[in-house]
């Protein structure tokens, strides 16, 4: 596995790069081993000449140099393009999991901004903002035609500055306004509660580094936290739009005790990577469900199909984003940088889920559990009889059990209370084995 030459970096989430590598020095390397058209960079030279001289309005060179470069790469994949200065240094700040937005993923489809995923806690998540919206508009000027960069900048601003979004949403007629307060998102990568006795659930909301030893960590407190070892745990990685590959890797390894994680293959020998577990499981063998849906994107891709390819958890949800490439950040010498497409990652299974994604294993559709005054007399208990004997175990406490019922986050979440009975299923289907 080599790692040596490799530096790993978070890509900004407003971006809309999920997985990034740098290598640097790589401009040399090319320009010696590739041979230049230099019929088409004459023809090239012809335009640029004659926009300078006869286009209606001046141009600088440095425009006109920016806008050819990210017009070529405009015609390559959604997730490669062209970093100034002030972009590639904001990649080292976000590795802190700290930066300004409105806290959600995009990436660019059909000359509209897609949302992947919003993130927990943030100001896409409050304003309602789903996986799959498109953003077709920012402040009421339409971004068709903007380079995703172009819009990305627009998006971002200082912390406590409105944006209104203009969204197109599957299923609404017509395309309505979002007004969101940007604010300087600060990321919890990994957060975890205890469901019911020995049953835990986790969340992870995007993959940083040093993601895989605060999910462990999470685990060892929800084990003192039910005094003894988990009987079995729900992953969740619902609207999770990925990050750096080495927390994708990190989290997988806590979970599998041998075989391949993930792997990376491009054109080039140096974008060829195997990452493999190195023999441990925190649950020691104990179920495993995992929680994924659209906006389930690259690390969070990797983890599902790494789990599910070693059969080592049930995958619970509906199919994910399929982002199965990676991408390469080559500085250049103006201190921008080139993000480059050059790899496609591969399961364990040597499944590459490019624009296909993760199938689940159960395939659960959108719920929402509501209450309403029907249900509450949809039937008859003893509790509603006139003159029932009360429980002398609750008699001193009424109604403290039916509200702590009604607060479980396993009531709450359709996906996760059928992950739960799942997980009770699993276990005691291997007691019965067992005997």
């Amino acid at each position: 596995m080599k790692t040596s030459r490799v530096t790993r970096f978070l890509v900004p989430v407003l971006v809309g790069t999920l997985l990034a590598l740098t290598r640097p020095g790589i401009a040399a390397e090319s320009s010696e081993a590739t041979e230049l058209p230099i019929e088409d960079l004459r023809l090239f030279a012809e335009i640029f000449s004659l926009i300078k001289s006869d286009y209606v309005e001046p141009i600088d060179d440095t425009t006109l140099l920016r806008d050819a470069v990210r017009g070529m790469l405009g015609g390559l994949d959604p997730h490669s393009a062209y970093l100034d200065p002030d972009s590639f240094r904001e990649i080292s700040i976000d590795t802190r999991g700290e930066f300004g937005g409105l806290g959600m993923e995009v990436t660019l489809q059909d000359g509209a901004i897609r949302v992947v995923a919003p993130l927990d806690g943030t100001p896409a998540e409050a304003a309602g903002i789903r996986s799959g919206d498109l953003i077709i508009g920012l402040d009421g000027v339409a971004v068709k035609g903007q380079s995703l960069n172009k819009a990305v900048e627009r998006m971002r601003g200082e912390p406590g500055s409105e944006i209104t979004l203009t969204i197109a949403r599957e299923g609404v007629e017509a395309p309505f306004d979002v007004t969101l307060k940007r604010a300087i998102i600060q990321l919890r990568s990994v957060r975890g509660e205890l469901l019911e006795t020995r049953f835990a659930y986790t969340r992870i909301s995007q993959f940083q580094s040093g993601t895989g030893a605060s999910l462990r960590r999470q685990i060892e407190r929800l084990e003192e936290e039910a005094g003894d070892p988990l009987s079995g745990l729900i992953l969740d990685l619902r609207n999770n739009p990925g990050g750096v590959l080495n927390g994708a890797v990190e989290v997988s390894d806590l979970f599998l005790r041998e075989g391949v994680i993930v792997s990376t293959r491009g054109r080039t020998a140096d974008s060829a990577f195997t990452f493999d577990a190195t023999g441990r499981d925190v649950l020691d063998g104990a179920p495993l469900v995992v929680l994924v849906n659209q906006g389930s994107a690259s690390a969070s891709e990797i983890v599902a199909g790494a789990l599910q390819d070693h059969q080592r958890a049930l995958i619970l949800g509906t199919k994910t984003f399929g982002k199965g490439s990676v991408q390469t950040i080559l500085p250049m010498n103006n201190g921008a940088a080139l993000k480059l497409t050059t790899a496609r990652y591969y399961t364990p299974g040597d499944r590459s889920i490019q624009a296909t994604g993760i199938e689940p294993d159960i395939v659960s559709r959108r719920l929402e559990v509501a209450t309403s005054p029907a249900s509450a007399h949809s039937g008859m208990r003893e509790s509603d009889l006139a003159g029932h004997l009360e429980n002398e175990n609750t008699a001193a406490n009424p109604g403290n059990e039916a509200q702590a019922v009604a607060e479980r986050l396993q009531d709450r979440d359709f996906e996760i209370g059928e992950a739960l009975n799942l997980l009770k299923g699993m276990v005691l289907a291997r007691r019965q084995m067992d005997q």
